[in-house]
């Protein structure tokens, strides 16, 4: 009876304390064996982005049409400070198109960085010599949910993020985390559809989403370590340290009888 006893808490401690093998935790396992591309990131403009542009030139005056700025009002308690003048964003609407100074609306929705702002040098010039077009995403964000240490909303200063570097934001996945499973929500063309990535291999480097794009969403699905962890309750460390000192209790108990 007390051997029955003793296996059954060996056998509930050693599964209560079951580690994940290292296939399930280890990222990049085939990275010595795969062939890995250095694929172009291309930013997209898409909608509901804000976007700042700014157009310089030579001749500041000759450019300032081309500029939607805003006068903030003076602060009376200083009258030597004068008004100060606020760059304003471009919100590109549903259909994909901003309203640009001059020139009317234009169409920017699902174009690059580079297209545009060659667009908007060829049709400035007509107007100004040599025009100067800075063009920057100013909402430019990623969300990281699931099994991660510090889920939550990331906002992106270089308008360019991988994935793991958006995991990394967020502290890295946590030992429960399901790593050949990671699932990406992007919206495209007004849809918004999933995709998985597989981190133990390294082939999603080549992949379109090795690189993030703005409002994509991340989620970190639990593995049945923690599935399992969740149905014992959420007291399931007390519980193992109770098992391991009943069981060395046992042990003792049985030792002491035998003498």
């Amino acid at each position: 009876m007390k051997k029955r006893i003793v296996i059954s808490i060996g056998l509930a401690f050693v599964l209560l304390t079951s580690c994940v093998s290292r296939e399930k935790i280890a990222y990049y396992q085939d990275v010595d064996t795969s062939t890995i591309s250095n694929k172009k990131f291309v930013t997209q403009i898409t909608s509901d982005d804000l976007l700042m542009i700014i157009v310089s030139a030579q001749d500041p005056i000759a450019a300032q049409p081309f500029n939607l700025t805003t006068n903030l009002s003076v602060d009376p308690t200083n009258q030597a400070a004068g008004g100060q003048v606020q760059q304003q964003l471009y919100l590109v609407d549903q259909e994909g198109f901003i309203d640009f100074p001059v020139l009317g609306r234009l169409e920017v929705g699902n174009k690059s960085k580079e297209q545009i702002v060659q667009d908007l040098q060829i049709k400035i010039s007509k107007y100004v010599k040599n025009p100067i077009v800075n063009l920057r995403i100013m909402n430019y964000k990623v969300s990281v949910q699931g099994e991660v240490r510090n889920p939550g909303t990331h906002r992106i200063n270089s308008e360019r993020i991988t994935l793991p570097e958006a995991l990394s934001l967020s502290g890295d996945l946590t030992v429960y985390g399901k790593r050949e499973n990671i699932l990406v929500l992007r919206e495209e063309n007004g849809k918004l559809t999933p995709h998985r990535v597989d981190l133990t291999k390294s082939d999603f480097i080549n992949s379109d989403f090795y690189y993030l794009r703005q409002n994509d969403i991340v989620y970190v699905e639990p593995n049945k370590v923690a599935v399992n962890s969740s149905a014992v309750g959420p007291n399931v460390s007390i519980y193992m340290t109770a098992a391991s000192l009943l069981l060395s209790t046992v042990a003792i108990i049985l030792s002491n009888t035998k003498k």
